[in-house]
């Protein structure tokens, strides 16, 4: 398993993508931390869904991504993670939210994730998720308090809405992200992800999360429609975009075979554009 792209290799892999448009509407030092704590989460997350090699070989690689964080909050030799110096120096990252996404991954690599219970889920979503909104919100200057809520509601948010988008990717990989009180209320027997996936039924429990994620879309829309301090295009437009995914997954619904949603890059530009307009 390789090591972190160079943020070049990186800006390649993610131009067009919702991320990137949005991103590019920041100054310069705050576009670089920005590529800088992607790039982060691409290496570890990489690791976590490769699938390639054993499992202790992907928790040590994890854990010595853990272990170059520390050092470089200790002032060592930072290995892998030097990347992250300037970011960290600027704009005060904390060291637990690194912990914190690097533990997401983990809970992926431990075992392959299948029906967690609701708590467990949760847990998840905060890790994988709302850990990286909490970095990114004191790169765009927002206030502690206000950006840890909004971190909160919107991490959940967009996280619920890969998991509804990408029920197939997952179930092919063993994974099953659908909640166990969802899919039981719902019928299904949960026998294999394959199963799972392939149960009409499986439209209900996803029905179920969506309204899940909805509440926390409203929720983080409540708190950018306040107008707080910082610079709020990015998180503007992960809402609008993944809020539209999510509209489109229900309008199709969640029946097998499903159909991928996927992101229009013109209607991206568009978005971007009446964000910039209106903000």
């Amino acid at each position: 398993m390789s090591g972190a792209p160079s943020l070049e290799e990186l800006k390649a892999k993610v131009a067009g993508s919702s991320f990137y448009v949005a991103l590019r509407a920041l100054p310069p030092q705050e576009r670089e931390a920005m590529f800088a704590v992607y790039a982060f989460c691409r290496a570890v997350d990489d690791i976590a869904d490769d699938q390639q090699g054993a499992r202790p070989e992907r928790a040590a690689a994890l854990a010595s991504w853990r272990e170059d964080i520390d050092a470089l909050y200790a002032g060592g030799d930072p290995g892998q993670a030097a990347f992250l110096a300037d970011p960290v120096a600027r704009f005060g990252l904390v060291r637990e939210d690194f912990h914190a996404v690097i533990d997401g991954m983990a809970m992926d690599v431990e075992r392959d994730m299948r029906w967690p219970d609701a708590a467990t889920l949760d847990l998840y979503c905060d890790r994988v998720a709302s850990a990286v909104g909490r970095l990114s919100v004191r790169v765009f200057g927002m206030e502690e308090e206000t950006g840890i809520a909004l971190s909160r509601h919107l991490g959940r948010a967009l996280q619920l809405t890969n998991i509804l988008r990408d029920i197939d990717e997952d179930a092919a990989i063993g994974r099953v992200y659908l909640p166990e009180e969802h899919l039981v209320g719902a019928g299904v027997a949960l026998i294999s992800p394959a199963e799972v996936a392939a149960d009409p039924r499986v439209d209900a429990a996803a029905r179920a999360l969506a309204k899940e994620a909805h509440a926390h879309y409203r929720a983080a829309e409540a708190i950018l429609a306040a107008r707080p301090r910082g610079l709020l295009i990015a998180p503007r437009m992960m809402a609008a975009v993944y809020g539209r995914i999510l509209e489109r997954l229900e309008a199709t619904g969640w029946r097998p075979p499903r159909t991928r949603v996927r992101v229009n890059k013109a209607a991206l530009v568009w978005t971007f554009m009446k964000l910039r307009l209106t903000s």
